[in-house]
């Protein structure tokens, strides 16, 4: 039996979705949406890569940073859609 997708995540995803659709933003952009501490951004980030909501890429002028983009309501519907079917 699949696991629910845990409801913090969902709010959260919705935050950012809500600030930057689908364009790119930085973990410090992230933290400065959602209402948690910078550790915590980064599991959030990491939790949303995991189940397929999230890309990440590294930044082209500086590898050591992250730019990360959101997939698309309809995208992350697909892949919830996905981990009930296994």
């Amino acid at each position: 039996m699949v696991e629910p997708l845990p409801k913090w995540l969902m709010q959260r995803y919705s935050l950012l979705w809500v600030k930057f659709k689908d364009k790119e933003f930085n973990h410090e952009q992230a933290t400065q949406t959602l209402p948690d501490d910078e550790r915590m951004v980064s599991v959030i980030l990491s939790e949303m890569r995991k189940v397929g909501w999230l890309e990440m890429r590294l930044d082209p002028e500086d590898a050591r940073k992250r730019l990360y983009k959101l997939k698309s309501p309809e995208e992350v519907v697909k892949e919830i859609a996905r981990g009930v079917g296994k």
